[in-house]
């Protein structure tokens, strides 16, 4: 299980204003849904929990994590790259 790295990284600030956050693989995110996501965000974080799953176990690419990871950014109003291509 090595680390699933995303081709592009992913900006958000969850917290503190002054705190960026740059997501660079799976596991990170992974790690941001589960202990610092902001509270009441639900179907796109627990899709991007099970994403992020599935990819770490090898089932998924890790553009599959990507993608559901940015979707619960924006639920969340936590994406900075308004940009952001999946």
């Amino acid at each position: 299980m090595g680390i699933k790295r995303f081709h592009k990284p992913v900006r958000i600030q969850v917290g503190r204003i002054d705190r960026d956050r740059i997501v660079f693989d799976t596991r990170d995110a992974a790690e941001l849904l589960l202990h610092a996501w902001p509270p009441n965000c639900g179907k796109r974080r627990q899709a991007a929990l099970r994403a992020c799953l599935e990819v770490i176990k090898g089932k998924k690419p890790p553009s599959v994590a990507r993608k559901a990871f940015i979707a619960a950014a924006q639920e969340a109003r936590v994406l900075l790259d308004k940009d952001t291509r999946v």
